[in-house]
């Protein structure tokens, strides 16, 4: 087992508590803790800058190591502005790709080269995307290519201090905090409570306020081709599943409590490049149907293109929009809500 597979597995089991693990950890917790505060100074005291780009910035992240489901809020979030009549563009770093470059991302791009969440947030909003090592970088790129662009929405970055931002997005799922401590002894990125402009919990979460989404598995499945098949057309016969994902046990229990009868589970870490699928211990010897999530699908069906992708749907509460809403008709630079 590699490094990063056996710390993918193990850690989320450290940070669940405050065992002797996690107080091991706790002195280098503190250098990074110290390390956070520094470079936060640096750039209120103006060592550091922070780019201004002719947008409006949303900025959806979490505080936490790993998946808190900000992909599917980023695309929940590019599809209601979009619905509202505005023009947005997305921008990440392409966390996983290969490429160091700055460039959009098309429908046909390859995972490899752009990234597996911003390929899929592109193919299901059609907003034009562009992914940079320094997402400064790929917002100048996007706004010079599209500058009826109002909005972007930055997939990820609350810590990416070098982009300023109007608007901030914290995404939460039923780990809240964890142990509440930094990194490497808790899951934390920076300390919590912090001020964000608004709280989404993707999950029941011990962390107060903010507001809830609906998580839940589309009722169909898509295939390499396009078509759709029903789930509930499979629940009469035994799945095989597979995941990439920083939890990927919560997809397979997804699967589970819509009535499918997951045989065999692979789990793998983040961002899995599916570069040596199948494996000894995966799906190769089964003839059974194989299911995988969306974010996967791109670069598992290179390898096995008879695989369905089960799309994940967000749906976060009415009053979660109307914040929104509000703190965009209150953010909206004049110049830029004139021109809709």
């Amino acid at each position: 087992m590699s490094l990063r597979a056996y710390l993918h597995q193990h850690l989320p089991q450290v940070w669940s508590g405050r065992g002797m693990v996690a107080r091991l950890l706790l002195p280098v917790a503190w250098l990074y803790g110290a390390l956070m505060l520094l470079r936060r100074w640096a750039y209120r005291a103006g060592y550091f800058k922070s780019e201004r780009v002719p947008a409006l910035v949303i900025v959806v992240g979490n505080v936490v190591a790993g998946g808190a489901g900000k992909t599917p809020t980023t695309i929940a979030l590019v599809q209601h502005l979009m619905s509202q009549g505005l023009r947005v563009g997305v921008i990440s770093r392409g966390h996983g790709r290969v490429t160091r470059d700055t460039r959009p991302v098309e429908r046909d791009s390859q995972p490899q080269d752009v990234g597996d969440e911003p390929l899929l947030i592109h193919q299901t909003t059609g907003a034009p995307l562009w992914v940079a090592a320094l997402r400064a970088d790929a917002a100048r790129a996007l706004l010079q290519a599209h500058p009826e662009v109002q909005i972007l929405v930055c997939d990820d970055g609350l810590q990416h201090l070098a982009l300023a931002r109007d608007i901030e997005i914290c995404v939460m799922d039923e780990r809240g905090v964890g142990n509440g401590w930094l990194l490497p002894a808790g899951p934390l990125r920076e300390t919590w409570p912090r001020q964000v402009d608004l709280l989404l919990h993707t999950g029941p979460s011990a962390v107060g306020g903010g507001y809830q989404a609906r998580r839940q598995l589309a009722p169909h499945a898509r295939a390499s081709d396009g078509q759709l098949v029903l789930l509930g057309d499979l629940q009469a016969q035994a799945v095989d599943a597979v995941a990439g994902l920083a939890r990927p046990q919560a997809f397979f229990d997804m699967l589970r409590q819509s009535g499918m009868r997951v045989a065999q589970t692979t789990a793998l870490p983040d961002h899995h490049d599916y570069a040596q699928w199948p494996t000894s211990t995966s799906h190769s010897t089964s003839q059974r149907p194989l299911l995988c999530t969306e974010k996967d699908a791109a670069k598992l069906w290179q390898h096995d293109p008879h695989a369905l992708a089960v799309p994940l749907q967000l749906t976060p509460e009415d009053g979660f929009w109307r914040a929104l809403d509000a703190l965009i008709a209150q953010k909206m630079p004049v110049n830029v809500s004139a021109s809709r």
